[in-house]
């Protein structure tokens, strides 16, 4: 067994609220978009209430409209074909009809290695982001355009900045 799984947190804020037309086709396609990474080869965890089954009624900031999905996976390369060759695919490249764009020069999602079981928090994925967009990619938050391999250490602080 890998001593090692992938984690993954991106992060949004809606262009309106939910049942807004602009947006609705989001909410409309997440059931489908959720039940496809669950069966993707590679899927092991994603945040989610017991509620809606997704994570978009998760508050994490004063801004209803901020959005967060984190998601573990094997190793890189499954949660790569999830999300850039599966249908996820095809709502993602509409992303930019649902979401505000980022400030300039900051991340919207990051990747980082967490012991093997590992559930990471909402604060862990929010500090790694913080981490990118400060500190750019390193081996403790990165991107798919720059990756890191797990670590070679047993430690699970490796995992905590």
């Amino acid at each position: 067994m890998a001593r090692w799984q992938l984690a993954q947190m991106n992060v949004g804020t809606l262009l309106g609220d939910m049942g807004d037309p602009a947006v609705q086709p989001f909410f409309d396609a997440l059931a489908e978009v959720n039940a496809l990474a669950e069966a993707s080869g590679g899927f092991v965890w994603r945040l989610k209430d017991d509620a809606s089954d997704n994570a978009t009624s998760i508050a994490v900031a004063s801004d209803p409209r901020f959005l967060v999905n984190m998601s573990v996976w094997e190793n890189a390369e499954a949660l790569f074909d999830f999300v850039y060759r599966s249908a996820h695919t095809a709502i993602m490249a509409q992303r930019r009809q649902f979401f505000a764009k980022p400030p300039e020069g900051r991340a919207y999602q990051v990747l980082w290695w967490v012991p093997a079981g590992t559930e990471p928090t909402i604060n862990d994925g929010l500090a790694k982001l913080w981490h990118l967009d400060r500190f750019g990619p390193t081996s403790l938050a990165f991107t798919f355009k720059q990756r890191f391999p797990a670590p070679d250490i047993a430690e699970p602080a490796y995992a905590s900045l």
